[in-house]
């Protein structure tokens, strides 16, 4: 799921965009000229083409056999003769040009299918599962472009194109189900005009297979009891994929400023995640204008990403489980400690103290050959804590200077988004600046947030599947979403959405929202996928059925089991059911559940923001937190809930004994979506006097809770799976950093 370069995406900016699709028109003449040769082995003769072919694929090449130039699209293999004539043939939707006509000079209509020049690749790609060239024949195409609805019931009714247009056939096809408004979707997306030619009857095919979600993880039939003060709508300004691509790029170039400073400078690759940490603690704090990155934020130097930086300096030291590694890492350790003094502006009595330091471990490691792991690992620490604070003391100002460059080119890098965006609205003549409607002092039960800016145009996605995943296309990039968690945003959508009855929006605000959690979480395999873990959907049903529980505060479109819930990206998950973000969410009462990312800064920030919401409310209230259980040393959050007036109970459940679903779940496999959690896990009720009235954590309560945990069940052990492991592998490194940071310097 990389990101692909910048040529190609503006490359292939109108071959999946609002406009008709490339069209391929020759003159009846050219049909007996011979074929040109690849243009894989000659260069591309000077262009004068017009842009939009020049961005549809279409380049101008010359023919070493004929001596005479042709076009040649790179997208769909096509050469021609003649210029292509852009915006009526599309090669993907119509691969034999059935409805490609053309004018001939007495004024009659001659197909285009016996004019084109094929080439021996048209017809292997056609043939590949995977190809886009390759035509639909699970859903037939109708001449409509009307786009409905996903829903997980395949039955035919009146009301949906594929019944309305199969009324002229036989008897038999009027008793086919109808197709799955999936598949409905796929079709419409790539089908032609209302003013397109006829096609003809389609045969008899299978009845297509149902999209109903084969294995469910949500429950979004419960109705919330959060209550709240009505609220108007915020000043966000509206997703739209370009935009998202823009900031995708943007995003992507950031982190590799942050490798780049981190290996230049300190000579360490960036923490795993560190990143995304980063970017969850300046989000708690920012005030900028931007969903994602941070622009506005005091102070300039993040305390997250100076801490686990730090924690690397000199070398990252990780978990050691034999002899060998263990001797590797000392002396290792010893010589970066070494170099970086020697290379830094230290005072010579540091100087002096570091190298004596190291030069006794050289000397005791050529003295003890055969020494044990207990015995290399004392001598660690030991020189850790003789070199450590000296070698954290001179490198400080350097990765204080690597926070703060890496804050202020997202600032620039916001400025240029925001730019992007503004003149997309002023091209739909939509002003920046928008009225806020009154909103009336009474209370409601919590409602999806609503975005003050009017909806805008937005182009076209293509949407196909892949076996038990569907594709959606955006110029060129695809976003994949398993077939089950399309339905279910389907639904979501569907209960929230109030500006798209027809769904006409629906794959493209699908496509926005899958780039801007890619873009957070980073381009590696599994990368990120631990700060969306979530809980197994028994305790989901046990804390609703025990205490009430009817609200998430911090979840996604993607991971969340109930439909109300907090989410981090307003402006792209409100159109799926988000109430926004937890920090600005103030209910009066109601039960909800936390399970924030595990990033220190965010979980401290959580904890004040409830004390707050408690001490303000008589009404019912109560929050069942669940947070990593770490003593070395602990999280402030953690040692605040625990000192809380509002504690009423506290279990902590051992690590390796209780599970979280992937952050990856909705494009995972089945299998892999339960990880074993690698720390224990703390679970803490903090409730005001009405809310323990209501929703006490009696004992009864509480062991059903602890039982729900024992009904999952349903991953093996932490290394059966590499999705298991990966999700994990985050949350190993992360600890095992914590584990270092009490003999670090803290900011």
């Amino acid at each position: 799921m990389g990101f692909k370069t910048d040529a190609k995406e503006m490359a292939s900016e109108n071959h999946s965009s609002l406009q008709a699709d490339p069209t391929v028109i020759v003159e009846a003449g050219t049909a007996n000229k011979g074929q040109p040769s690849s243009p894989k082995s000659v260069k591309p003769v000077a262009q004068d083409l017009p842009d939009e072919l020049v961005q549809a694929g279409w380049s101008k090449c010359w023919s070493r056999r004929e001596k005479r130039p042709y076009y040649f699209n790179k997208f769909t293999n096509q050469s021609l003769w003649e210029m292509p004539v852009f915006g009526q043939h599309d090669i993907i939707s119509d691969p034999l040009g059935l409805n490609a006509t053309v004018e001939s000079s007495e004024g009659d209509s001659v197909a285009d299918s016996g004019q084109r020049k094929r080439r021996h690749s048209d017809d292997t790609q056609q043939q590949s599962a995977n190809s886009f060239k390759k035509p639909r024949i699970d859903a037939p195409l109708t001449p409509t472009t009307l786009i409905i609805p996903i829903s997980p019931i395949a039955t035919a009714t009146s009301s949906t194109p594929a019944s309305r247009t199969s009324r002229t056939n036989s008897a038999d096809e009027k008793q086919q189900l109808a197709p799955t408004s999936a598949q409905a979707l796929a079709a419409a997306s790539s089908s032609s005009s209302l003013s397109s030619p006829p096609m003809p009857a389609p045969a008899p095919a299978p009845a297509p297979v149902s999209i109903r979600p084969t294995a469910v993880y949500w429950d979004l039939d419960v109705p919330t009891n959060a209550v709240l003060k009505e609220r108007p709508p915020i000043e966000m300004l509206p997703p739209h994929p370009d935009v998202e691509i823009l900031r995708a790029q943007l995003t992507v170039k950031l982190r590799q400023h942050y490798q780049e400073l981190c290996q230049q400078r300190e000579g360490i690759e960036p923490p795993r995640d560190s990143f995304n940490r980063w970017l969850l603690e300046r989000k708690a704090i920012d005030k900028g204008k931007d969903p994602l990155l941070p622009s506005d934020c005091d102070p300039i130097v993040s305390p997250s990403m100076f801490r686990e930086v730090m924690n690397d300096i000199p070398i990252r030291l990780s978990r050691i489980k034999y002899r060998e590694e263990a001797r590797r890492l000392l002396f290792k350790y010893a010589e970066s400690a070494k170099r970086m003094i020697e290379s830094r502006n230290a005072t010579p009595d540091v100087r002096k103290t570091v190298k004596w330091n190291v030069e006794d471990t050289f000397n005791w490691l050529r003295k003890e050959p055969s020494a044990t792991k207990e015995d290399y690992m004392e001598r660690l620490e030991h020189l850790r804590k003789q070199c450590g604070p000296h070698v954290a003391a001179v490198a400080k100002d350097s990765v204080e200077a690597i926070c703060g460059k890496i804050y202020n080119i997202s600032g620039e890098y916001v400025k240029r988004v925001r730019e992007k965006h503004l003149q997309l609205l002023k091209e739909c003549n939509i002003s920046e600046k928008v009225e806020r409607p009154e909103v009336m002092d009474r209370l409601v039960y919590c409602y999806p947030l609503r975005l003050a800016f009017p909806a805008i145009p937005l182009p076209r996605t293509d949407l196909h599947f892949e076996n038990e995943l569907a594709c959606i296309r955006y110029k060129g990039e695809v976003r994949k979403i398993s077939r089950n968690y399309l339905s279910k945003l389907e639904q979501l959508y569907k209960y929230s959405c109030i500006d798209d009855v027809r769904f006409d929006k629906f794959l493209t605000r699908v496509w926005c929202l899958l780039r801007r959690y890619q873009s957070m979480f980073g381009v590696g395999t599994h990368e990120g996928t631990g700060f969306q873990g979530a809980l197994p959907v028994p305790v989901f049903e046990a804390l609703n059925k025990q205490f009430g529980v009817t609200f998430e505060c911090f979840a996604s479109p993607l991971n969340c089991y109930f439909r109300q819930y907090c989410s981090a990206f307003p402006d792209t998950d409100g159109y799926f059911g988000s109430r926004g973000s937890f920090l600005t969410f103030s209910p009066v009462s109601g039960s909800f559940e936390a399970n924030p990312p595990f990033g220190e800064e965010l979980m401290d920030s959580m904890v004040t923001h409830m004390e707050e919401l408690l001490g303000n409310s008589s009404e019912p209230l109560s929050f069942i937190v669940f947070i990593p259980e770490w003593r070395n040393p602990p999280t402030p959050a953690l040692v605040r809930m625990e000192e809380s007036k509002f504690k009423r109970h506290q279990i902590i459940v051992p690590a390796y004994e209780h599970e979280y679903r992937s952050g990856s779940q909705h494009i995972c496999k089945k299998e892999d979506i339960y990880y074993k959690a690698v720390h224990s896990t703390a679970l803490i009720f903090l409730q005001n006097d009405a809310g323990f009235a209501k929703w006490e954590p009696a004992p009864d309560r509480v062991q059903q809770l602890m039982a729900a945990y024992k009904l999952t069940g349903k991953s093996s052990s932490s290394s059966s799976s590499s999705s298991s492991s990966s999700s994990s592998a985050g949350e190993k490194d992360q600890e095992q950093g914590r584990d270092q940071s009490s003999n670090t310097v803290r900011h």
